[in-house]
């Protein structure tokens, strides 16, 4: 059925369902292919209205039920058209559409939306955010806070779908102009490898590229397979438009990238900062820590305070540390960590004082002496001279060995500076009994001593008396019958010999021993056949400004107090001045005593003034008169006769 003039028909309840075949009708033919929404502009809806017209039927836009018919008083006002979600997607899809970008102009203002443990997103202007490692920024990005601002580029997406950014200028060349501007820009680009070539890979910048495996960025052929269908970002190294020949390199982009992130990494090392870095290597003189990509050395002697031998005995590859930079030398780069300056100073929680006697354990043993561990992370040294009273060690291991418990007495404490580490003094023989305590007793001066020869030195022998016990016998005292140059022309180390005590000073540890006392010799039968008064000739060998050594015999010696110079001059001027007659004129003249004079000059008994007095030379011979005899001492003593 048609309707010829549809504004004329006014349904009545009557009405048989034939109005229903009215309906369906124009359904039928109004009927249309669903709406393109990619396509800007629909073009279905012209073709059914033709179809429409030609029919009778009412278009789309007047379909409804009975009750939505127009009527008369509808049909004369226009109607508003309605809008459909189709075209409201493609509204909003036209106007957030980037494709109208330019190559080359990728720098985006994204601000930062949120974080995660390891990414940083921000919104760049389109519908899905773009995303940022936190490695990208300082500090593992932990200065970055919701709201900041950073420069972007768009690299591609992700598997999420997110864009994936760069904090470098990164363009998309579309054509041959773009890649001119990028390559006198030398503006880093993206572009997806395709496949593996001999030599290298081919990369889509928008022509085909050619990347050398060389400049690839990686290690061997399974990484580089592993770059078909990524996108990467490189540089034109090559473009020559004629040929349509294009060379780009990936690595030279990833060097620029680690060196950028490098230097703003260090920028952030100060020496003082606390870090966190992981054991990357470990070597005999220390360990090396990985500190956000830069490697600083932790030397042995700053992991503990307590001493440690191997660094693998309190460390591991891989574990994580936290670690003080302690120095960066502005030359090299290099630097230093510390890891016991993070731990407490054992000095602060010690209690040490001088002469308390504490056990500890040898550590190491050098030449000098032994260390001893006293408390954790504190360390005394023993000096080779504190190890022993009596015996003579060469080195501190004839001794000790390393490990051995041993009580030791303090005998210094010097707490530790800014510039130095504390040090302790100890001592070993301090804890055993001091044989120099009875030594008065034990040897009593005059006594007699056998003990070994135990070191010669250019002015005497050491002889040991006792465990601890040593006296000295000076080379003066080793025989009267010859002067010697040197202990060992009569004497050798370990040689047993007989001495007799001198001297003792306790407290200097000292005692005076002699052997040629106990030895007779010549001098003993000299003084044994000669009393005091006795003249004899002797030959001068030595002379000093008061005294004067005469030898007697061979190996007899003398001293003379009154034979120098001056003790010469002394007497003639008082001889002289006892001839003098008293002056003046209260004087009177003695007759007698003037005969007298005469009379003995006259027969040769007085003696006759000197003008100068007669001096000594070495090698004269004189007539001397013994004024003393000592046995014992084994000493004689002359003058002028």
């Amino acid at each position: 059925m048609t309707i010829e003039n549809p504004e004329d028909f006014q349904p009545t309840p009557e009405i048989t369902p034939e109005p229903v075949e009215l309906i369906t009708e124009p359904i039928e033919v109004s009927v249309a292919p669903p709406i393109d929404e990619t396509a800007p502009e629909p073009v279905a809806e012209p073709i059914a209205e033709a179809v429409n017209e030609a029919a009778g039927a009412p278009g789309p836009s007047h379909l409804g039920t009975w009750e939505t018919l127009p009527s008369d008083s509808a049909s004369s006002e226009p109607s508003e058209p309605e809008e459909s979600f189709a075209d409201l997607l493609n509204d909003f899809e036209r106007s957030h559409s980037h494709k109208s970008e330019q190559p080359g102009q990728r720098q985006l203002q994204g601000v930062v939306v949120s974080l995660s443990a390891d990414q940083v997103f921000l919104d760049i202007g389109y519908k899905t955010e773009g995303v940022l490692p936190r490695s990208a920024f300082s500090n593992n990005a932990e200065d970055v806070h919701p709201g900041d601002t950073f420069p972007v580029s768009v690299t591609g997406r992700n598997t999420e779908r997110y864009y994936e950014l760069s904090r470098f200028k990164v363009a998309q060349p579309r054509d041959w102009s773009a890649l001119e501007a990028a390559f006198a820009e030398k503006l880093a680009i993206v572009g997806t490898v395709t496949e593996v070539r001999k030599g290298g890979v081919t990369v889509d910048v928008g022509v085909r590229a050619f990347m050398p495996a060389s400049r690839s960025g990686t290690k061997d052929a399974v990484e580089l397979e592993k770059l078909v269908g990524t996108e990467i970002t490189c540089r034109i190294t090559k473009l020559d438009v004629m040929d349509e020949d294009v060379v780009v390199d990936r690595r030279v982009v990833l060097e620029e990238q680690a060196r950028g992130l490098s230097e703003a990494r260090r920028e952030e090392l100060k020496e003082g900062a606390i870090v966190t870095g992981t054991v990357s290597t470990l070597m005999p003189y220390g360990a090396f820590i990985n500190i956000g990509g830069f490697d600083g050395l932790l030397h042995v002697s700053d992991i503990s305070h307590a001493r440690v031998t191997k660094p693998e005995d309190v460390l591991t590859v891989g574990q994580e540390l936290q670690l003080k930079i302690l120095k960066i030398d502005p030359a090299t780069q290099k630097i230093s960590l510390g890891l016991k300056q993070l731990l407490p100073e054992p000095w602060q929680t010690v209690n040490l004082a001088v002469n308390q006697r504490i056990t500890g354990t040898v550590t190491r043993l050098a030449d000098f002496g032994a260390f001893v561990e006293i408390e954790p992370g504190i360390e005394g040294l023993i000096h080779i001279s504190e190890m022993s009273y009596g015996k003579k060690l060469r080195h501190p291991s004839d001794l000790l060995k390393q490990g051995d418990r041993v009580d030791v007495v303090i005998l210094g404490i010097k707490p530790p500076t800014e510039s130095q580490a504390g040090r302790v003094s100890l001592g070993l023989k301090q804890t055993l009994a001091d044989p120099w305590t009875n030594v008065g007793h034990t040897f009593p001066v005059g006594s007699q001593i056998t003990g070994p020869v135990t070191k010669l030195m250019n002015f005497g022998a050491f002889v040991q008396l006792t465990d601890g016990v040593e006296g000295l016998v000076h080379i003066s005292e080793i025989t009267a019958e010859r002067r010697l140059n040197h202990p060992s022309e009569m004497l050798r180390e370990g040689q047993i010999v007989k001495a007799q005590i001198l001297a003792i000073d306790p407290e200097k540890r000292q005692i005076k021993l002699s052997i040629k006392q106990l030895v007779p010799g010549d001098i003993d039968e000299y003084i044994a056949e000669h009393k005091v008064g006795d003249q004899v000739s002797g030959r001068v060998v030595e002379q000093s400004i008061s005294l004067v050594h005469i030898e007697l015999g061979d190996g007899i010696r003398a001293i003379c107090h009154h034979c120098s110079t001056a003790a010469i001059a002394a007497e003639s001027a008082s001889a002289a001045g006892a001839t003098t007659p008293p002056q003046g004129s209260a004087a009177k003249l003695d007759l007698s005593a003037l005969s007298s004079q005469l009379k003995s000059r006259w027969q040769g008994n007085y003696p006759t003034p000197q003008a100068n007095p007669e001096t000594f030379s070495e090698g004269q011979i004189r007539t001397f008169k013994i004024t003393k005899l000592d046995a014992e001492a084994k000493k004689i003593e002359v003058e002028l006769a």
